[in-house]
């Protein structure tokens, strides 16, 4: 559409220069190397001319032809500046009732809840489902003291063990991020007792921060005992260390799960900051996220409020002393209540999608997707179960562990056993869906419970993803592209080629195989759907044609403005629908 101070007119000096001898089927507009018309043969009505003949024009004729010609053709050529952007808006929920189809779900988690609690003989539980940074359901169930018969609610303090590591990941982050420490300098810079560590080997590299934050520091794996060390004192911390801690694998190389590895953390905490460890966490995340009922020491937990916890004995349950906070806090000594949790998880989901909008003062989203990312693989799994294939692969991450199974291609999760409890958190980033869970028996396996759980919400319908928008470039690119396909042009494929498109197999050879393409389908090929964007600059959509359809598929060059650097034309059944192949397939 032409718009008023937007003909592109040229001066008339330069004009009388260029014209000379022009005739009017000599004149030619580009936008780079693609013309946009070719002259005016055959056109000469949109001038005002009453005929095609070739007829020598007065010079001022020529000026005034010329003018008109070359600001008629500047707007036809000048590209759309907004449809050659490569940034695409943030991914997005599809389906306007998924709230409601995810809360007729929850009778069922409920079922699901109970039925566990029933069979493990857990005295009380609490647990929630956090969906879009909002607690849209939690329940409480059983007992918080068993002699009293004091019963659990929603507000309930529970002792999470192990899950207390990704507070102490996030403080780390903080640090970081505020350039008091770095990820990959050596530990020993900020924690000097571990100079004096005698490494396995000559060549094996000092212990790094980073090490530390994902379990590849070479420490031995020390659950059973590490539960038993939360009472130590910082003396006995610096005790331990000046002693020497025994390698079972050289630093960088292994993942294997070091609780000690997470006191060093703390310890680096308190000493960056210049605060003791349950001090910085309450100033710096507690209460900027409003968890008002979060603690490292059971005994500032009302008693109206805490779990008991026990262990089950000779078909008893017996109660477990409560362990007082000390040095091994950072790795397991935090008591938190459901609604609490709920708030870490919500602080969790809310670093996706990446976007444009104001920063939690907590942390930014990018350092949040950094902690949920995969630093330290762990052996994968997969098996074969009643006709199923069972998928687990994943590793650590920043105090979180991080998996992909057939059904989610990225879980994010920890759990935390301790003498007289067991608890889970665990978060579908691209769905924004987190389940927590508390017991107060110890260990109580969460794992088996949650993954019937998120079965549950997966076969409602509940848990689709957010969908991957394109770019406006990549749209554009589509409908050119599908112009290519239903009629070859070489002018039009010149205009959407990358460098290397043409390189890597010649046009008249693609030219060719589509053309065979489209015409074992019957032709008369038309989009069907929207584009499926697997991110901003690849998709997939299809063609469906009279006899057959066609996947067509491109990705994008690195390039401003980005062009096709990658074409697939591949025939599909005509009723097909485009989609990404599962990450399972028998």
């Amino acid at each position: 559409m032409l718009g008023a101070g937007k003909t592109g007119r040229l001066g008339m000096d330069v004009l009388g220069k260029c014209a000379g001898n022009l005739h009017t089927n000599q004149l030619y507009a580009r936008a780079g190397s693609t013309p946009i018309l070719a002259g005016l043969r055959g056109s000469p009505q949109i001038l005002g001319m009453s005929t095609p003949r070739r007829t020598r024009l007065s010079l001022p004729a020529q000026l005034r032809a010329t003018a008109l010609y070359l600001s008629l053709t500047a707007v036809a050529a000048a590209p759309d500046v907004s449809a050659q952007s490569s940034v695409a808006p943030p991914a997005a929920f599809r389906d306007p009732n998924r709230l409601a189809t995810l809360r007729r779900a929850m009778p069922a988690v409920d079922s699901v809840m109970r039925r566990f609690m029933a069979q493990s003989r857990v005295p009380g539980i609490a647990y929630g489902v956090v969906v879009d940074g909002q607690l849209l359901h939690v329940a409480a169930h059983g007992l918080r003291d068993v002699p009293r018969n004091a019963t659990v609610d929603t507000s309930t303090v529970f002792r999470i063990a192990s899950m207390t590591k990704s507070f102490t990941a996030l403080a780390i982050l903080q640090l970081r991020d505020a350039g008091k420490l770095a990820l990959d300098e050596p530990a020993e810079r900020y924690v000097p007792e571990l100079k004096l560590l005698k490494y396995p080997t000559s060549d094996a590299p000092r212990i790094t921060v980073r090490h530390l934050l994902t379990h590849a520091a070479g420490f031995p794996e020390d659950n059973p005992w590490g539960d038993q060390q939360l009472s130590a004192s910082e003396a006995d911390l610096s005790r331990m260390m000046r002693a020497g801690i025994p390698f079972s694998n050289v630093p960088g190389v292994a993942y294997e799960y070091s609780n000690f590895g997470f006191a060093i953390l703390g310890r680096i905490v308190v000493n960056v900051s210049g605060k003791p460890y349950a001090r910085y966490l309450r100033e710096h995340i507690l209460q900027p996220l409003g968890m008002t009922s979060t603690t490292m020491e059971s005994a500032e937990v009302p008693e109206s409020r805490r779990a008991h916890g026990y262990r089950l004995q000779d078909g008893q349950w017996l109660e477990e002393p409560a362990l007082p906070d000390g040095s091994f806090g950072a790795m397991g000594g935090m008591l938190t209540s459901s609604a609490d949790l709920s708030r870490w998880v919500a602080l969790m989901l809310s670093a996706w999608p990446p976007r444009d909008d104001e920063e939690s003062p907590v942390l930014k989203r990018s350092s949040l997707r950094e902690m949920q990312q995969v630093w330290r693989n762990a052996p994968a799994s997969a098996s074969l179960s009643n006709g199923s294939l069972s998928l687990n692969s994943g590793g650590y991450a920043y105090g979180l562990r991080v998996s992909q199974n057939c059904l989610f291609n990225h879980i994010v999760a920890h759990s935390g056993g301790l003498p007289g409890y067991g608890s889970q958190m665990r978060w579908l980033p691209e769905h924004g869906v987190g389940i927590i869970a508390l017991g107060n028996l110890t260990y109580t396996g969460w794992g088996g419970p949650i993954d019937q759980a998120l079965e549950v919400l997966q076969r409602a319908g509940a848990l689709e993803p957010r969908v991957v928008q394109p770019a406006p470039v990549l749209t554009a690119m589509q409908q050119q592209v599908t112009r290519l396909v239903q009629r070859w042009d070489t002018a039009l494929a010149d205009s959407i080629a990358a460098m290397n498109l043409y390189r890597d197999e010649s046009a008249p050879r693609r030219a060719a195989q589509i053309a065979k393409l489209v015409d074992a389908a019957g032709g008369q090929c038309e989009p069907e759907g929207e584009i499926l964007a697997e991110n901003a600059l690849r998709g997939v959509w299809k063609l469906r044609c009279a006899n057959g359809a066609l996947r067509v598929g491109i990705t994008l060059a690195p390039t401003v403005p980005a062009r096709v650097q990658q074409l697939t034309v591949t025939s599909m059944p005509r009723d097909g629908s485009v989609r990404f192949a599962p990450s399972c397939r028998q």
